[in-house]
């Protein structure tokens, strides 16, 4: 955040320093005031870019086996170019490198989940799957293992079959 603050002020200079280029090159002709203008204009232009590249950089940095399940796009009205097109503030990635499942359980696979926001830590997350039965049930809270792999003391949570983190999980 803070190396981004500084990408917002340098390129307000940068701005300001071509309007004023501009200016002198007319010989005067200009006014002064597109120089502020120009700073702004900058600003703005460098934090939309910000706003809108965040999720390709991100996900690019992602280490192999980690893979992109879902996506929240964001509108809102206080940044009004998002009403036309939205940009993606947080997602979910599925780090198929640690799948585990259990030879008595082989319908179950427990997978870390990454969760992702633009302003916020990473959160790390292992969660279990049950690939045959469409649910999956996060392992925190006092969540146990029996000693046939059967999951004790966790509550299941119905998935619809072609859910994103669902499919990418199983396939892992």
């Amino acid at each position: 955040m803070f190396l981004e603050l500084i990408a917002v002020f340098v390129a307000g200079i940068a701005c300001a320093g071509i309007a004023l280029m501009l200016i002198m090159i007319s010989g005067r002709r200009l006014p002064r005031w597109i120089t502020p203008i120009a700073a702004g204009a900058g600003m703005i232009a460098i934090t939309i870019s910000s706003e809108y590249s965040w999720f390709d950089r991100t996900s690019a940095r992602l280490p192999e086996g980690v893979a992109v399940a879902t996506t929240v796009e964001e509108k809102s009205w206080v940044r009004p170019w998002t009403q036309i097109w939205p940009y993606t503030k947080r997602f979910v990635a599925v780090d198929q490198s640690t799948a585990r499942s259990h030879a008595e359980q082989p319908d179950q696979k427990m997978v870390d989940l990454y969760f992702f926001g633009r302003w916020s830590p990473v959160n790390r997350a292992p969660m279990l799957f049950d690939c045959a039965g469409n649910r999956s049930a996060l392992l925190i809270d006092g969540a146990d293992f029996a000693e046939d792999g059967s999951l004790k003391n966790a509550e299941w949570d119905a998935l619809a079959p072609d859910d994103p983190i669902l499919t990418l999980a199983c396939e892992a």
